[in-house]
């Protein structure tokens, strides 16, 4: 297949993908396409009985280096109207990993061993890989690949990292239980909004190191009803947390658990919490970045390749390595002219990027068999 013939086909797939988003767990159409797409390349997608999402093998052997692509849409209001929107870049990572397929379909009598494609659902939910992780779709392997495309504040159009070291996030819920009194006798009652305020001014008091990027606070409070002579007794909350490596995410859970004791006890109320959502932060192997940065070198040169990209946004991605710390994991950050930036409901990017991006994955998949096989032997 000539790079014209690539692009061609990449773009129809793509324009395909755009116009037809789905939000998280609902990626019906999304991997029945996909599934299509395989299909007629020969090739033998294992879909699933209970969710969306999908994997394909190319290859012979059991799958050692496998690369992971997101497929689920945001729900958000574009123009005055709520829909599925790909306003992160899913449609393109679907796109180059249909590439990836394209490359090393021509080639799969050739590998040196077989490669794993894995379509996650769910990603914005930060559900999919825990969902994948426990069907065992990466238990046999060794290197795991993904990518997401790069706003201009990050890199530059045309400009590609090897790593990206994205944040942990936890996003906690939880409901205060007080007493409920006449407004006259608050004395009679244990009012939720002061316990939600006393524990706004404890989450304040956690401390993380200087040297850490963190936050933690409070998005969310509802309590009371329509009549305003009447002391709450209930309350519900939503806690945002951010961190840049796992372990401050351990300190700020482990403080936020102590806030919400001591806040109980000095106001006699139940305070109970759920963890809604856990986005772990980027463990970045250094073989896989360096084979990373190997095949960016080969496909556009070394002028072409950034360094390693900090960013606060948080991937579903890593809950892979998380949970399987012996996947050898990196993320290619894919320079191409995101605006105005991602998540906004009209963010654009250079197409013409996408086969790059599927030449340089498909390139550090041969260099990671590669290393496999010198390994085995």
């Amino acid at each position: 297949m000539t790079e014209q013939q690539l692009a061609e086909r990449m773009q129809n797939v793509f324009a395909h993908l755009h116009a037809n988003p789905e939000i998280s767990w609902q990626e019906v159409n999304t991997t029945a396409y996909i599934v299509s797409l395989l299909e007629e390349m020969g090739l033998t997608p294992h879909t699933f009985d209970d969710m969306t999402g999908l994997y394909v093998d190319i290859g012979k052997g059991i799958p050692k280096v496998g690369f992971r692509t997101d497929i689920d849409a945001l729900w958000q209001e574009v123009d005055g109207e709520f829909k599925a929107n790909h306003s992160c870049g899913h449609d393109g990572h679907m796109t180059m990993a249909i590439g990836v397929a394209f490359l090393l379909n021509e080639q799969k009598e050739t590998l040196p061993g077989a490669v794993r494609l894995i379509f996650q659902p769910a990603e914005e939910k930060a559900q999919g890989a825990k969902a994948l992780v426990e069907k065992g779709v990466v238990d046999s392997l060794q290197y795991l690949f993904g990518t997401h495309v790069r706003p201009l504040v990050e890199l530059p159009d045309g400009v590609h990292a090897p790593a990206l070291y994205h944040g942990a996030a936890k996003l906690l819920t939880g409901t205060i239980t007080g007493v409920e009194a006449h407004g006259a006798r608050p004395e009679q009652g244990v009012n939720v909004i002061e316990v939600a305020a006393a524990l706004v001014d404890a989450l304040k008091r956690i401390w993380i190191s200087p040297t850490e990027s963190a936050s933690i606070k409070m998005t969310q409070l509802q309590a009371g009803g329509s009549s305003t002579n009447i002391i709450p007794g209930t309350a519900t909350f939503s806690i945002d947390a951010r961190a840049q490596t796992n372990a401050t995410m351990d300190v700020l859970t482990a403080g936020f658990e102590n806030a919400v004791a001591a806040v109980s006890t000095l106001y006699g109320a139940t305070i109970t919490t759920n963890v809604g959502a856990h986005i772990a932060a980027a463990q970045v192997d250094d073989g896989a970045k360096a084979l990373m940065k190997q095949a960016i070198i080969e496909v556009v040169g070394e002028a072409y390749c950034a360094p390693d990209v900090v960013t606060p946004g948080g991937e579903d991605f890593h809950f892979y390595a998380y949970t399987r710390p012996q996947l050898k994991t990196t993320m290619l950050g894919l320079g191409c002219g995101v605006a105005p930036g991602l998540h906004h409901p009209h963010m654009t990017f250079n197409e013409q990027r996408l086969p790059i991006g599927a030449q340089i994955i498909s390139r550090a998949l041969l260099l990671a068999l590669q290393q496999v096989e010198r390994s085995d032997t």
